[in-house]
C-alpha cells in the first residue's frame, strides 16, 4: 500500500504528484500491461537485445 504523508497546508496537487510518482516506481501498472498478452521467450530476447544496441548507440554519440 503506497502513504503519501501530507504535510498541514500542502498542496492537494502536490500530494498527488507524489502519490503518481511512487505508483510509477513500483512498476504495477507495467507489469499488468505485460501480463495482458504472452510474448514468446525468443521474442523478448530480441527485443531485449535491440534496446541494449540502441542505448549504446545513443551513449556512444554523447560521447
Amino acid at each position: 500500500m503506497i502513504v503519501v504523508p501530507v504535510k498541514e497546508g500542502e498542496n492537494i496537487e502536490k500530494a498527488l504528484k507524489k502519490f503518481k510518482r511512487k505508483f510509477e516506481k513500483t512498476g504495477i501498472v507495467k507489469e499488468l500491461r505485460s501480463r495482458q498478452q504472452f510474448d514468446k521467450p525468443s521474442v523478448t530476447k530480441r527485443l531485449k537485445k535491440e534496446r541494449a544496441v540502441y542505448v549504446q548507440q545513443l551513449q556512444q554519440i554523447e560521447d
